[in-house]
C-alpha cells in the first residue's frame, strides 16, 4: 500500500467539509477557494473542485452569482444556501465528535 494514496484519501474525505467551511465564511470564486485549500496544504486541482461545487448545488447546499470580470468573462461566485449552513451545521458537530473520538483513542497511554 502506497502512503501517497492514503494521504490522499483523507484529503478528499474531509475536502466537502473545508469547502462549506470556507463559503461560510464569505462567497468565494472557484480559484480563491483552490488558493485557501493549496495555502492549507489540501491540495486540489479544478477538475477536483468544479464537479464536487457543482454536486453541492444540485444538492441545494450552493447558489452562486455571476460577477463581471474586468479581465476576461464574468466570474461565477459560490455562497452557502440555508440548507447548506443547516447541513454545514450537522457536519461541524459530527466532525468534532470525529476529531475528540480520534484524539481520544490515539492518544492512549
Amino acid at each position: 500500500m502506497k502512503i501517497e494514496n492514503t494521504k490522499a484519501q483523507m484529503r478528499k474525505g474531509v475536502l466537502e467539509f473545508v469547502i462549506l467551511q470556507l463559503l461560510n465564511q464569505k462567497e468565494m470564486y472557484p480559484s480563491d477557494i483552490i488558493g485557501e485549500l493549496k495555502e492549507s496544504k489540501l491540495i486540489v486541482v479544478e477538475g477536483t473542485l468544479y464537479p464536487l461545487l457543482t454536486r453541492l448545488k444540485n444538492s441545494g447546499l450552493l447558489d452562486y452569482r455571476w460577477e463581471e470580470s474586468k479581465s476576461g468573462p464574468p466570474r461565477k461566485y459560490y455562497k452557502l444556501t440555508e440548507l447548506g449552513e443547516q447541513f454545514l451545521s450537522e457536519l461541524s458537530q459530527t466532525w468534532n465528535e470525529l476529531v475528540h473520538a480520534v484524539n481520544q483513542t490515539t492518544t492512549k497511554d
